[in-house]
């Protein structure tokens, strides 16, 4: 049950941004249907050429945890469920874009991404508020340096679309893994790596494009710092990053 909630408030938060970007572009691409190709009029038809650019993006992130149960979960008398939850956050940033060929694209995008992710508990036994249930909060400052090569589409009159796939560093700013006081934490590494895919749209303006684009960006290392003494980290073996990130690029 709680897998389909999480999955149907992901789903709502993807159909509100694309719907949002629907009504931005609504004005843009109704202008276009009504001219033919040959009429409507070319934007920045410099862009193809020119050797880079630059960029900002803002956006919006839904991340989880990943996580396996250690097999003390098992022997545990005092946890009955410990299962992670989607929660949402911002990303700020930059980009820097290489052209590479006509349909290749090489992109840096680091990022500042201010990250909460969720565990819920179960409980056997109340805690000193009386509370058999419980919500861990994992809040990060994340510093993401993802590398991009960006396959793109003939450009039709000022929309393009493009797919993308890279691969990320990221360190956590504010990470807990060196904590003294950690009784009701689950400590995290500082750093994580691995790939992203994605796709995105390109509309061209008179003064710049704006490219939404929403792509999957997944962690490969275990960032869980288990502590076998904590009642709340013991139960994990393995702790991984997901997330989904929904964003907007304005390129000059």
């Amino acid at each position: 049950m709680l897998h389909l909630l999480r999955t149907k408030a992901c789903l709502k938060i993807i159909t509100v941004s694309l719907l949002l970007c629907g009504c931005l572009l609504l004005p843009h691409l109704t202008t276009a249907q009504y001219y033919p190709y040959s009429k409507v009029e070319m934007n920045r038809t410099d862009q193809d050429s020119k050797p880079y650019y630059f960029g900002m993006s803002i956006g919006i992130n839904l991340a989880r945890f990943q996580t396996e149960l250690h097999p003390v979960f098992l022997q545990n008398d005092s946890v009955y469920v410990a299962e992670p939850n989607n929660s949402g956050g911002i990303t700020l940033g930059f980009q820097a874009t290489a052209r590479l060929s006509d349909r290749f694209q090489l992109r840096f995008n680091p990022q500042l991404m201010f990250v909460e992710r969720n565990i819920f508990y179960r409980l056997k036994y109340p805690d000193l508020n009386g509370d058999t249930s419980s919500i861990k909060k994992v809040e990060s400052i994340i510093a993401s340096f993802p590398f991009q090569l960006k396959f793109q589409s003939d450009r039709i009159g000022n929309f393009r679309v493009y797919t993308l796939l890279g691969f990320k560093a990221d360190i956590d700013m504010a990470s807990n893994a060196r904590a003294k006081k950690a009784e009701e934490l689950v400590k995290i590494e500082k750093y994580d790596f691995g790939p992203e895919f994605g796709i995105g749209f390109n509309f061209y303006f008179p003064s710049f494009i704006f490219s939404p684009e929403i792509k999957i960006s997944n962690g490969l290392r275990n960032i869980h710092a288990r502590d076998a003494n904590l009642k709340y980290s013991n139960v994990f073996d393995k702790i991984q990053s997901r997330m989904i990130v929904f964003t907007i690029h304005l390129e000059g």
